[in-house]
């Protein structure tokens, strides 16, 4: 993938905002990890907090990287044609326009942290 203008990656959880969801995504973590829907906040999220090795990854890396809740990210791209079955999704913003950078089955196929460092640093080199 070409950087010339590129904006930022836009991370897109199949999880919704706020704190009840949060509480239920944690302990959906804890009780059922093999079912829980969202395999890009159980990579970039622990129980209670962001994973040291991914945010200190994501804090040097070159490029601004915004987080959306799949509610937030509806209501900030309206125009953007996707269902809840989409995600996880990973964007790469672009002249203003979303284009794909990982898809759904790409994010459920890393397994950690460092599957999604080393993807990210290999995809946005290209």
């Amino acid at each position: 993938m070409d950087s010339t203008g590129v904006d930022r990656l836009v991370f897109v959880y199949n999880a919704k905002s706020g704190i009840g969801s949060a509480l239920l995504g944690s302990a959906h973590k804890i009780l059922s990890p093999g079912t829980y829907d969202c395999n890009l906040c159980a990579i970039t999220f622990g129980v209670f907090s962001e994973n040291k090795k991914w945010k200190e990854f994501r804090r040097k890396f070159d490029l601004e990287m915004e987080f959306l809740h799949l509610d937030e990210f509806m209501e900030r791209y309206p125009n953007e044609n996707y269902n809840n079955r989409d995600f996880p999704k990973v964007f790469v913003s672009k002249n203003g326009r979303l284009v794909g950078f990982f898809e759904k089955e790409e994010i459920n196929a890393m397994k950690n942290q460092e599957d999604l460092i080393s993807g990210v640093q290999e995809k946005y080199a290209q």
